[in-house]
């Protein structure tokens, strides 16, 4: 256990660590060029003779609007045209961005921001009223976001949503244009990451039309890039924003995103020069390409605090039953998939917290227990009174390693379990929408953290009712357990109450995991300075062509 609380000691350590080196000890801080943390081979000036246009590959998005965005590629695509309070360096280290300052009070609960002169792309200020609008507006009820949850960080920012407090109590507040003051609910040192993800939005545009982020003309934006062309299910392109606050750094002229759904043309036009990226973070490449990719030296790949699992629909039999649920987690072979299908990296996953967050890395329960299921699937069949199961649907969103991993699952249950799966693929936005409503029996899912530490994977099944916890699972005892954490100051402590309830969660079994994944990818050398950070997201404000 020893090792455990010194790992969570180390990570509190560097997060303290990295709050002084932003805001001194309670003192505003005079931002630094965030070329203050650029490595110097990433400052070169591209010949000028570069066409400055990286041309990509990304499934479509589900959604450009950050008050409902969830998916991956719609988050890294946000990215490139929003701009936050703050922004990840290469080593997912916290800078300051659209704030030029912050203070944070002694207590950790109170962050003070000063913004700097911006603006958005139709040429308005960037004020803190457009901040504090749009965390409210997240939050609101009336707008039911499903990814209401990243705010909750603020005082009454879940008060609010689940409708026990109002707008004005909700912790964050407009002083004047230039200063928002932030309060959170509880001590989180990993709010400045956090802070890089929940940008602002041009109130005037989301009041007038709700349909504002589906088209180029109404898309109103201030990052890096805005949006220039979007032919739904064809290509988006992003054009360099000339209102940008530091427009100057950025040197891409254009990102050609295209629509092509089978990895494999995704990777033939990346071979032919049709290309300069094909794979991860927002693609994938083919899962029979990735082992000759790396036997030529040609893969890269990166660890990212990400977890690939599985849900439950607890309110659906037969996974009404835990022993059900169990049996179904210890028939997989985690290594096994891992292996063969991830083949870069990828770590079998016997809890739920991404291993590079992990108190437990080993797991909770040994991978593939062929025995042990059977056994578990009998008792919960007589615990339910059934002697048949009845139909059950595995939901996944469609790609090259979803089907591979989908169709391991379904030979694997009917070897082990003897039953048939039946399996169900759609495109992300409509698997998003049929989780939402509980229109699954098992779904596969993906978490890539916010903020590197366990209970950002945890906390998700804190409620039944939530956006974040669909298989409507709930425990008093693991709820009261996420509070606790919250709430405590000790490490130590923290890491024995983060493992109590994750080894809950695991007697449960409401989710279970696969594997700790990575991003693998491989792109064209004249692509320089894009930034993979280590939660995995992808940022191409210091990106060019050389």
């Amino acid at each position: 256990m020893s090792f455990l609380f010194t790992l969570i000691r180390s990570v509190s350590i560097m997060a303290a660590l990295l709050i002084a080196s932003i805001a001194g000890d309670g003192a505003a801080f005079a931002a630094a060029s965030p070329f203050s943390h650029t490595p110097a081979a990433e400052q070169r000036e591209p010949e000028k003779s570069v066409p400055q246009i990286l041309r990509m590959n990304a499934e479509e998005p589900a959604t450009l609007d950050p008050t409902f965005a969830e998916d991956s590629t719609s988050g890294a695509i946000i990215y490139a045209i929003f701009d936050g309070l703050t922004r990840l360096n290469d080593k997912g280290e916290p800078i300051l961005s659209l704030a030029s300052g912050m203070e944070v009070s002694a207590d950790k609960l109170t962050y003070t921001f000063t913004l700097r002169e911006a603006r958005w792309t139709n040429g308005d200020k960037v004020t803190a009223h457009d901040f504090e609008f749009a965390w409210k507006h997240a939050l609101d009820p009336k707008i039911g976001s499903p990814a209401s949850y990243r705010y909750y960080v603020l005082k009454n920012g879940q008060a609010f949503t689940m409708g026990k407090a109002k707008a004005e109590e909700v912790g964050v507040k407009a002083l004047d244009d230039k200063t928002l003051q932030v309060r959170l609910e509880h001590p989180s040192p990993f709010f400045p990451t956090t802070a890089a993800f929940l940008p602002a939005i041009h109130q005037e545009t989301v009041q007038a039309n709700e349909k504002w982020a589906n088209d180029p003309k109404t898309l109103v934006s201030n990052g890096p890039f805005r949006l220039a062309v979007w032919e739904h299910k064809n290509k988006i392109v992003l054009a360099k924003s000339d209102t940008y606050w530091e427009k100057d750094v950025v040197k891409l002229a254009r990102i050609e995103f295209s629509m092509i759904a089978d990895p494999s043309t995704e990777l033939a036009m990346f071979e032919n020069g049709d290309l300069d990226w094909a794979g991860g973070p927002i693609s994938a490449l083919p899962v029979d390409a990735v082992e000759p990719l790396k036997r030529e030296g040609k893969l890269r790949s990166q660890a990212k605090a990400s977890s690939y699992y599985l849900r439950f629909n607890a309110e659906r039999p037969p996974f009404t039953n835990a022993k059900i649920r169990k049996a179904f987690a210890y028939a997989i072979n985690r290594q096994e998939i891992a292996e063969y299908i991830g083949q870069a990296g990828q770590k079998p996953l016997m809890g739920i917290t991404a291993y590079t967050a992990s108190l437990k890395p080993d797991g909770f329960f040994a991978d593939n227990q062929p025995e042990e299921a059977k056994r578990l699937l009998a008792e919960g069949m007589r615990e339910l009174g059934i002697t048949k199961l009845p139909p059950i649907t595995y939901l996944y969103n469609t790609s090259d390693r979803n089907k591979a991993i989908a169709e391991t699952l379904q030979a694997k249950w009917k070897n082990v379990l003897g039953v048939e799966v039946k399996l169900l693929n759609k495109e992300t936005k409509v698997y998003l929408d049929d989780q939402e409503q509980g229109k699954f029996a098992i779904t596969r899912s993906g978490w890539a953290a916010d903020y590197n530490d366990p209970i950002n994977f945890l906390q998700k099944f804190k409620d039944k009712y939530s956006a974040t916890n669909i298989t409507r699972w709930h425990s008093p005892a693991y709820s009261g357990l996420i509070q606790k954490a919250y709430a405590e100051s000790d490490t130590e402590k923290r890491a024995q109450i983060l493992l109590e309830a994750e080894a809950l969660l695991m007697e449960e079994m409401p989710v279970t995991g696969i594997f700790s994944d990575v991003n693998t990818w491989v792109q064209s050398d004249k692509v320089k300075g894009v930034r993979i950070n280590p939660l995995g997201k992808i940022d191409f404000k210091w990106a060019y062509m050389d």
